[in-house]
């Protein structure tokens, strides 16, 4: 990919927001997709995969590992010649730049390997914490070491997974859990995890069971506390198609909302197994009119929306979009139990409380909520993304109804949906 956007990009004041969006293929799945295939037995051809910074890293991973694939990205394309839960190299660097979707599984699956690993990332990956993961696998017999502040990067010296019985911290983020359990079949003796405190994000681990599941493993999921995963083989499905991505969608559904156009996302609908689909629930509790089909959602605003007070918990990415809606909608808004926004891309909690402050909006922030007083008029401003993909997005929702906002680094959407703003602009008229 290349840089498609200057260094700052200024957006026209948005007054309305309408079409159809067919979208891009989900992170999520793509990433998840990519590594059940090269654990598989058998080769999986691979449909709509995201074109974005965060899957090239994964992608990047195959050449490094030595796995034989084919990859087209004009056809949004990948098929991977599954080792069937081998790792064919002894020694490997990883470089999997701020993609936790790359790192936390890959950490998982290296241990099945014979050799010496290293997986590694940008400044921001090596604040990010690990360490839940890294101990974990210990307790499974994983030799492997993480940086003294429980960050990246990771070392392993691999000789396969033994297995048994781990206690897992599923507070901080779902993905240590979905790592686990995707490695886990491949373990020499049967792997249980139990939970040991509160799991956030859940939706994102019922994604990973459901895939397995697809590549033919299943799971015991004993009340979402205790997870049994006896020593299995993945077949590949041999084809693969990604469904668009959710936390993608929220962004234009969020658009019609504010500004009273209607928008139809299509890819994702009531059959989705992402659970940020539950994002145009939430704008229907605020006051917007929302019409589900199996493979698609439309969303029209009323011209009117209500401030609420909601737990996203179980969709922290879309809470982003959110809190920018809230900047339009009567009364306060509440999010609660969004802790884990402080580990994301960048300590989102600081860095959405700050924009937001800076648009004119009064902001309470606790240890794991924020609550949103709308300004008045919001004011025209340059909003920092602090390298994080979702700021820019969800504030460039900042110029629906009347003023020019300023996006700093618009580049960074590359992460998730290199052509974002190409198309917003797309499906605005702007005043």
């Amino acid at each position: 990919m290349k840089d498609q956007y200057p260094s700052q990009l200024t957006l026209s004041p948005i007054s309305t927001m309408n079409g159809t969006l067919r979208l891009p293929g989900s992170k999520s799945l793509s990433n998840r997709v990519i590594l059940l295939s090269l654990l598989a037995q058998g080769s999986t051809t691979i449909s709509n995969l995201l074109d974005s910074e965060d899957v090239r890293y994964m992608v990047s991973a195959l050449a490094e590992l030595d796995i034989p694939h084919q990859l087209n990205w004009d056809q949004h394309s990948l098929s991977i010649e599954g080792q069937n839960g081998r790792i064919r190299v002894a020694e490997a660097n990883l470089f999997l730049g701020n993609a936790g979707t790359a790192m936390r599984p890959l950490t998982a699956v290296m241990t099945l390997g014979k050799g010496q690993y290293v997986l590694d990332g940008v400044q921001r990956m090596r604040e990010r914490p690990i360490i839940d993961l890294v101990e974990g696998l210990q307790q499974l017999g994983a030799q492997i070491t993480c940086a003294d502040n429980g960050c990246p990067p990771v070392a392993i010296t691999a000789n396969g997974l033994p297995g048994g019985t781990t206690h897992l911290s599923g507070s901080i983020s779902s993905q240590y859990l979905s790592a686990i359990l995707m490695a886990s079949p491949y373990a020499q003796q049967p792997v249980t995890i139990i939970i040991k405190n509160e799991l956030v994000s859940l939706p994102y681990v019922q994604m990973t069971i459901d895939l397995m599941k697809q590549f033919g493993v299943q799971v015991e999921n004993e009340e979402n506390r205790k997870f049994v995963i006896p020593s299995q083989t993945y077949h590949s499905p041999t084809h693969y198609f990604v469904e668009g991505d959710a936390s993608t969608a929220s962004y234009f559904l969020a658009g019609a909302a504010i500004t009273g156009g209607t928008v139809t996302v299509e890819g994702c609908g009531r059959k989705s197994v992402q659970g940020d689909i539950g994002f145009a629930t939430v704008l229907e509790k605020m006051g917007a009119i929302v019409h589900w089909e199996d493979h698609s959602i439309t969303v029209t605003g009323s011209g009117k929306l209500q401030g609420i007070t909601i737990n996203m918990n179980t969709m922290p990415d879309v809470a982003m979009t959110l809190a920018v809606v809230a900047l339009f909608a009567q009364g306060e808004t509440r999010i609660e139990d969004i802790y884990n926004w402080r580990v994301k891309e960048t300590e989102r909690m600081e860095a959405v409380s700050m924009e937001l402050r800076r648009l004119g909006a009064t902001v309470e922030v606790g240890r794991d909520y924020l609550v949103v007083q709308p300004p008045s008029q919001i004011q025209s401003a340059t909003i920092q993304t602090y390298q994080d993909h979702r700021m820019a997005m969800a504030f460039s929702l900042a110029a629906c109804k009347g003023v020019p906002i300023t996006i700093d680094d618009p580049a960074c959407v590359q992460k998730t949906f290199p052509q974002y703003f190409d198309v917003l602009s797309e499906m605005t008229a702007t005043t």
